[in-house]
């Protein structure tokens, strides 16, 4: 597992409106983006280029992109150091961020993710990525858990088809995540056009 650059570039908070969080206590969590995933997902090219523009803003505003890596340990493609297992080249990290390494679909799992956004003085995850069902469900519920809100991009995760169809999928959970419930932490959908970082 790869920590983070300690050099975390300074942002001015202000008060979230609308659909913006905070800077300074916001981290952007790309999750299991991998060559071997995305080729073939549903709206691949499409989610791609939401997730690299929000990434985009990320940096541009000092918010830290933290990248979360499966490591799979019976799928070929998915295990480490195969060409499939890569982040995409078209999101690729840059020096300094922080990639987690996991074996789970919750991201938090034998992992430092948790200790990784407490350095950073994190309270609000911003997540995308792959896949819907899985890691991305399974992660932004744990986060909860681990007590940090969550903002779930309604168009920058997905997934293939399974018992239903990607778009059925990515769908049911844009409805169920945001009813999750927890007595003093939420997940919150926010279209990535409409994100911004206050």
């Amino acid at each position: 597992m790869r920590t983070p650059n300690p050099r975390v570039p300074p942002s001015a908070a202000t008060d979230a409106h609308g659909q913006g969080v905070r800077t300074m206590t916001t981290a952007l969590l790309v999750v299991d983006m991998q060559e071997a995933l995305v080729a073939g997902a549903f709206d691949e090219q499409d989610v791609l280029a939401r997730i690299d523009a929000v990434i985009g803003r990320a940096r541009v505003q000092g918010v830290p992109v933290i990248y979360v890596q499966h490591n799979h340990a019976t799928f070929t493609p998915m295990m480490k150091g195969s060409p499939g297992w890569r982040i995409h080249a078209r999101i690729a990290p840059q020096s300094g961020d922080a990639i987690i390494e996991k074996e789970a679909s919750d991201a938090f799992y034998a992992t430092n993710l948790e200790s990784t956004l407490r350095f950073l003085n994190v309270e609000t995850l911003v997540v995308a990525g792959m896949m819907t069902e899985y890691c991305v469900d399974t992660t932004a519920r744990s986060a909860l858990s681990h007590d940090f809100d969550v903002v779930l991009l309604s168009d920058g995760h997905t997934t293939g088809n399974g018992a239903s169809s990607a778009a059925q999928i990515i769908a049911h959970h844009n409805a169920v995540l945001p009813n999750v419930v927890h007595p003093t932490r939420r997940i919150r959908l926010v279209p990535s056009a409409e994100l911004t970082f206050t």
